[in-house]
């Protein structure tokens, strides 16, 4: 079931009086909030148990409204805005007063995007403003792809959930800072590195660290309740016998050239042999794992090109160290 014009409206009505909706993207499900309402925008961080110093990204209906949310709007970010918007990619650029420090985590610049999604684009225009909407999950947590994975785990949370389907993409926006002179990628997504620097007639840098702060950053991140291991792909099947043997529920992410796997684990997933597959069913992926009853998942890193470097990423902070609460 997606969402009708009835529910749209109703979910407009719920933003303008100041409540959380969650919403369909291309990526994944967000929590949506009034963005020029500090008050609901506190609501998103409660919600999610967030820490109020990660910035949100505000969604807005097209790029011809980005001047409204920005100081300007270099060369560079109308370019970049023109050929991928609506669509996967985040615009770090300097904010204007309309948007609220509650926002942006205290900084002077906004991350903003306008969502390839028809019910996320006519929430939007229904609503006529910009909404801040991280992933509808818990932080930290494995990103929501479907509506149910939404009430799952947000439950009486969110004021009301649109549905539209499963997201296309499955992972994140990629977010590129057009702050200074030369663009770059601070969180690899849905836009390849390679999309990129075929519109832009240059080398864009994905620095392994930033000064600027944007969501996704957090060391664990996108993970399940299963402790995620990383392995080379050869040594997949091997560790996972180990750890079975061990005593441990095993999941594997089997990748494409390891055969049939390991015989006696909890749960095997074949990986897709296409990135554009492995990343819309990464997240469901590793929900299941979790319904199986996994205590430990085997995985290895696909090759970081495409979008398998925004894969990797995933995997990476997915597999990252767990904070003691």
């Amino acid at each position: 079931m997606t969402a009708s014009t009835y529910d749209i409206d109703k979910a407009a009505g719920l933003l303008r009086a100041g409540r959380l909706v969650a919403l369909p993207t291309e990526t994944v499900y967000g929590l949506g909030a009034n963005a020029e309402d500090a008050a609901a925008v506190t609501r998103v961080f409660q919600a999610k148990g967030r820490p109020p110093s990660h910035p949100l990204i505000v969604h807005i209906g097209g790029a011809e409204l980005l001047g409204e949310w920005v100081e300007e709007v270099p060369a560079t970010a109308r370019l970049l805005a023109e050929h991928f918007w609506p669509g996967p990619l985040t615009l770090v650029l300097r904010r204007a007063p309309r948007v609220p420090l509650e926002a942006t985590g205290g900084l002077e610049t906004v991350a903003v995007r306008v969502p390839g999604h028809p019910v996320a684009l006519a929430l939007l225009a229904a609503f006529g403003g910009g909404v801040v909407a991280p992933s509808a999950n818990r932080f930290g947590s494995v990103s929501p792809t479907t509506a149910e994975h939404v009430r799952a785990e947000l439950g009486d949370v969110v004021d009301f959930v649109l549905d539209g389907g499963p997201c296309d993409v499955g992972v994140e926006s990629t977010i590129v800072d057009v702050t200074g002179d030369t663009p770059s990628v601070l969180r690899p997504g849905g836009v390849t590195r390679e999309d990129l620097e075929a519109v832009l007639g240059r080398p864009v840098a994905v620095p392994s660290t930033s000064h600027v702060r944007v969501p996704g950053q957090h060391p664990s991140h996108y993970a399940p309740e299963a402790r995620v291991v990383l392995v080379e792909p050869e040594k997949v099947v091997v560790e996972a016998e180990l750890a079975q043997e061990q005593g441990h529920k095993v999941g594997v992410l089997l990748p494409p050239s390891s055969g049939d796997g390991p015989a006696a684990v909890h749960a095997v997933v074949p990986v897709p042999g296409s990135m554009a597959d492995y990343a819309r069913s990464l997240y469901g992926f590793l929900r299941e794992f979790d319904q199986r009853g996994c205590d430990l998942v085997v995985a290895s890193l696909p090759p970081e090109e495409g979008l398998g470097l925004a894969i990797a990423n995933r995997l990476r902070r997915a597999a990252g160290p767990r904070d003691s609460g």
